[in-house]
């Protein structure tokens, strides 16, 4: 496996990932649950250690934890109790060529 670092990984990816911070903040989460596809799953680790550095800087206390199972789209949420917040990654590139999103 090739490692790739954060800029690495968000040059082929939009991962918003201050939206992720932003929603964690307006919802209090503490607990957020990252689901993957298997295409984004050997990035994970580094996605989570820029969450947390993310957090951190705005003052954030939060866990973020890696939904290792199955993920087949939208629909295939996990099934766990005590978590404040769910995020959901595709691995499709979605830029769009007209800005309109399609």
């Amino acid at each position: 496996m090739i490692k790739k670092t954060i800029t690495e990984i968000e040059q082929e990816y939009e991962l918003e990932l201050d939206s992720i911070i932003k929603k964690t903040k307006e919802r209090k989460a503490k607990t957020i649950l990252l689901q993957f596809p298997d295409g984004l799953k050997p990035y994970a680790k580094v996605i989570v250690d820029e969450l947390e550095r993310k957090s951190e800087k705005h003052g954030i206390k939060a866990e973020f934890f890696i939904w290792m199972g199955s993920c087949f789209g939208a629909c295939d949420i996990p099934n766990i109790k005590d978590i404040d917040l769910l995020v959901q990654f595709g691995h499709t590139p979605w830029k769009s060529r007209n800005n309109r999103g399609f």
